[in-house]
């Protein structure tokens, strides 16, 4: 059984899409994370570095979404994967990307895609 650190709804500003004005002005994006991780330690000895640091984690992703630009929102899911297997205790990590204020002429709450690595 493979154990699970969550991150749900992480919302950044971010400078994301293919059209034009979409590499001109942030628009919102929310993140949910799973990373895979052996939490048999931390269970035991309620030691942070027994475990993955969600706050560092979130941190990064916060500074991916906000600090890198993309086309994609594949890219993006992907470049939050890597950043989050950085330690080396995540043994796998879904990531799924929102983007809230998608350019569709459809009424649609957001589009996301999501990864596993």
């Amino acid at each position: 059984m493979t154990d699970r650190i969550l991150i749900v709804g992480l919302r950044e500003l971010g400078v994301h899409g293919v059209l034009p004005e979409e590499q001109e002005r942030p628009q919102p994006f929310e993140v949910d994370v799973e990373l895979e991780v052996d939490l048999t330690k931390a269970g035991s000895t309620d030691d942070l570095e027994d475990t993955v640091d969600y706050a560092a984690v979130s941190e990064a992703i916060a500074r991916v979404v906000s600090s890198e630009r993309h086309q994609l929102i594949e890219r993006l899911a992907t470049r939050i994967g890597e950043v989050c297997c950085v330690d080396t205790r995540v043994n796998g990590v879904t990531v799924t990307v929102r983007k809230l204020n998608a350019p569709v002429r459809a009424m649609i709450d957001h589009v996301a895609v999501r990864i596993r690595r």
